[in-house]
């Protein structure tokens, strides 16, 4: 068998696995419906599924998503009966690349399939490698299929992904974890029902594993094994020893789940960073959902800093969508940052306040009607309701600000942002000053 023969596979197109094979490739999915998670691309009549039930790939796929999410198992199951390459770009080059084209276009010559061709981070491809793909893509020498961890937006040619359908894989929940360390356990390709494991060590287990299906295998092997002088049964104290890493008291629905974040919302709050990377890092080796925590820092960054470190909100919410695309373990670095910078941020709640205060006004009844020359004049027959008339543009007024009433008459007196005196609100309330003066507002 050459370099580029394909792998024995069984009739699914999943590699044969020995009794000596990794836990997670013996366990790997043999069809579609064994797959866990990803329920956003296997529904009835979804592309991937339709891909993976015609045995008949229409267009090349790359497979965007976090690690152990499945990307080569959904590889496997689209190639299918055909002949399966799998290259890696991290030790693959041009010359590998190049050869399997060209064998693949002498088997289409003699009357053969293509040839469907895996190449596992192709983000790690130069420009120039993923180039050399074009043509065999374009012309559908092969069947191409991109697995990648990065944004493909950013990572792959812009020619070869518009030739490409892309898949969007979403993290694995707890849940879906569960489900495959059970199955696991159980199936006779597996631990065959040998082994039990206490659901504190399997809380354990699912807490290291994060998001991964892959480290969750190969955790459980490790345990499996440690356990087998045990009765084979895995305990919290065998799980703790066999992972290296201490077992966290934490309950997800419980009061630590609640204590702890309460704790690190009141610690960025207070500034003090140190405490509030301490409560991150209990969240992170607790397993905490992450985008549970950017989300909280999202809130954090507009309830607590505000207009007194504008960027704040603008590093909280990227940190949610840094999160959101690169996942577990890598993610824990971007909250760090996101958390160390809103904990050294100047603090100031006056625009929850205001917003607060103005909702309260409006529930009181005290709204009124919209100030005639404010209203919309668009429209056919405004103009004889007098809808617009006086109205200044603030465009055509010194400083771009037209002094005429905006609020209506029910509130016109009203204050409700009042900036306080740290960092960026400040100069925001030295501006105000200047403004409410223009407006003739200075008297309220």
């Amino acid at each position: 068998m050459d370099l580029f023969d394909s792998v024995s596979t069984e009739a699914s197109g999943v590699p044969a696995a020995t009794a000596s094979s990794p836990l997670a490739v013996r366990m790997r999915p043999r069809s579609i419906d064994e797959v866990v998670g990803q329920g956003h691309l296997l529904g009835e009549g979804s592309p991937l599924r339709r891909l993976i039930a015609d045995d008949a790939p229409a267009a090349s796929v790359i497979l965007w998503g976090p690690p152990g999410t499945g990307k080569t198992t959904l590889a496997y199951l689209v190639a299918g009966s055909r002949r399966f390459v799998e290259l890696s770009a991290v030790t693959a080059g041009v010359k590998d690349v190049r050869a399997v084209i060209d064998d693949s276009k002498r088997r289409l010559a003699v009357g053969e399939r293509e040839t469907v061709v895996f190449i596992d981070e192709i983000h790690r491809f130069t420009r120039s490698q993923q180039d050399i793909l074009l043509p065999a893509v374009e012309n559908r020498w092969i069947t191409l299929i991109g697995a990648t961890t990065e944004n493909p937006s950013f990572s792959v040619v812009g020619p070869l992904l518009s030739r490409s359908l892309l898949l969007t894989l979403q993290p694995l929940t707890s849940d879906d974890i569960s489900a495959l360390v059970d199955r696991a356990l159980a199936d006779p390709r597996g631990l065959r029902g040998e082994v039990t494991i206490e659901p504190d060590a399997k809380a354990h287990l699912l807490r290291v594993a994060g998001a991964d299906a892959r480290k969750a295998l190969t955790l459980l092997e490790s345990v499996a094994d440690a356990a087998a002088d045990a009765g084979g049964v895995i305990t919290a104290a065998i799980a703790e020893q066999a992972m290296d890493a201490a077992l966290v008291a934490y309950d997800k629905s419980g009061d630590q789940h609640y204590d702890v974040i309460s704790a690190f919302i009141k610690s960025v709050r207070g500034s003090d960073v140190d405490a509030a990377l301490h409560y991150l890092a209990r969240m992170v080796v607790a397993g905490e959902d992450p985008r549970f925590i950017a989300r909280r820092l999202v809130i954090l960054a507009a309830e607590d800093i505000g207009l007194a470190d504008p960027q704040g909100l603008v590093i909280a919410q990227a940190a949610a969508d840094a999160v959101s695309f690169i996942g577990m373990p890598e993610g824990r670095i971007v909250l760090a940052e996101a958390t160390a910078y809103l904990a050294l941020a100047p603090k100031s709640n006056r625009s929850y306040l205001a917003i607060d205060k103005a909702i309260a006004d409006v529930r009181a009844g005290r709204a009124g009607v919209v100030p005639e020359h404010l209203r919309d004049a668009h429209y056919s027959g405004a103009e004889r309701l007098g809808h617009g008339k006086g109205y200044q543009y603030a465009h055509d007024a010194e400083h771009a600000v037209a002094s005429q009433q905006y609020l209506p008459d029910a509130v016109a007196d009203a204050v409700y942002y009042e900036p306080s005196e740290r960092g960026f609100e400040k100069t925001l309330g030295e501006r105000r000053e200047i403004i409410r003066r223009l407006l003739g507002r200075d008297k309220a």
